[in-house]
């Protein structure tokens, strides 16, 4: 049975664009709000003292607390003190670029295997790296032509030296290495929209080391590779590693470290190129399997754990002294489409074209909604729902 994530017993969220703050603290931490004291220090340190210890957070040295104040409102309840924060942000933090920000024209690049370290394809140079349409282009094509869709029936596929970039995948052709270091494998497709149960078959991509998959095969020559499923190194620097993790086999809270990472970032990148906040998540069945509303992008959290954290405490300095530093953040509202109860809400959303589909493997599906089910989980107990919707952050 899986353990369930615990409260976390200090939690702090920081607005940079508002230049404002909270701070919780569990009731078991501290009995009365006056024996606590929030203040800031030299290089953008704040503290936190408490009777039985004290907690230090490290922010961005651009952000530093101006003012703090302790605060109860009427929906919150006896099981967390909580305080108000003013802020001084001199310039915002900016977000990573994910893989697909990236990649450049005429730069060597290795794909390795996220789940084990290995080679999938090396030493691939592109002489055009071009972006997708987005997701419901197809939806929009009636409001360009006046006359039959002219791409029906066809598929955008890259050349050789070609990397199409989409919303999280890459298109590549296929080469002779491939045989190597890849494995074929098909699979029964069963549509979401398919008429009278009629399914197809699909292709699966998967590491010849690992049996990770990959992705899939689009056509016999071209490679449909997701980008929560690779490492990419360029060839010339060693020490860069775009994913910016280290290109070894990784336990599992790493894995969904990664994970977290990359969506977060596309999830910044998409809604600051496209204007949109709203998305589904889809299995390759193309069934949405969580809905993802992008709330704040400026978001930067931190905490101390009863169990697990966001930021893991600092291992040299346990007991009554913990510290960490404040992460970039993405907050988010979710439906996970599986809770019958909502079945209204994800309708609107299925018929909506503004709300933007993002396909992953089902491996990587089932991971994020693990992950975002803990991050609600741990939050103080008032903040964790929005209506019909669950709250989370993930970290950048």
């Amino acid at each position: 049975m899986e353990k369930t994530a615990q409260k976390d017993l200090v939690f702090l969220e920081l607005r940079q664009k508002l230049q404002s703050g909270l701070l919780f603290i569990r009731s078991d931490a501290v009995r009365d709000d006056a024996d606590v004291r929030v203040e800031g220090k030299a290089d953008s340190l704040l503290s936190v003292q408490t009777p039985a210890r004290s907690y230090e957070v490290h922010l961005p040295s651009a952000v530093r607390l101006e003012e703090t104040w302790s605060q109860r409102s009427p929906e919150q309840t006896q099981h967390e003190s909580q305080f108000r924060l003013r802020l001084r942000v001199e310039r915002l933090t900016e977000a990573p670029c994910s893989v697909i920000g990236q990649l450049r024209v005429a730069e060597t690049y290795s794909f390795l295997c996220q789940s084990c370290g290995s080679m999938v394809l090396q030493d691939r140079a592109f002489g055009r790296v071009l972006p997708l349409p987005n997701g419901n282009w197809n939806a929009l094509v009636d409001d360009w032509c006046c006359h039959p869709d002219p791409f029906a029936n066809r598929k955008l596929l890259p050349r050789d030296g070609d990397c199409l970039l989409g919303d999280t995948f890459l298109l590549l052709a296929r080469d002779s290495s491939c045989e190597q270091t890849l494995v074929r494998e098909e699979s029964t497709l069963q549509k979401a929209s398919a008429e009278h149960g009629r399914s197809s078959k699909r292709v699966m991509v998967s590491c010849r080391s690992c049996s990770a998959v990959l992705g899939q095969e689009v056509t016999a020559e071209v490679l449909k590779i997701y980008i929560t499923e690779i490492l990419v190194k360029p060839r010339e620097d060693g020490k860069c590693d775009l994913t910016r993790l280290s290109l070894v086999s990784q336990p599992n809270s790493e894995r969904q470290r990664f994970l977290e990472r990359t969506l977060a970032s596309r999830l910044v990148e998409l809604s600051s190129a496209q204007n949109t906040f709203r998305f589904s998540i889809q299995n390759p069945d193309d069934r949405a399997v969580i809905l993802l509303w992008l709330l704040n992008t400026d978001t930067l959290v931190a905490s101390f754990p009863g169990g697990d954290s966001f930021i893991s405490a600092d291992k040299d300095h346990p007991g009554e002294h913990q510290s960490c530093r404040a992460a970039q953040a993405v907050k988010v509202l979710y439906i996970l489409c599986s809770d019958s109860k909502l079945q209204d809400v994800v309708d609107v959303w299925e018929k909506d074209i503004g709300v933007h589909p993002l396909p992953l493997p089902q491996s990587s599906c089932e991971e994020l909604q693990k992950l975002l089910m803990s991050s609600t989980s741990r939050l103080p107990t008032f903040l964790r729902f929005m209506k019909s919707y669950q709250v989370a952050y993930m970290t950048m």
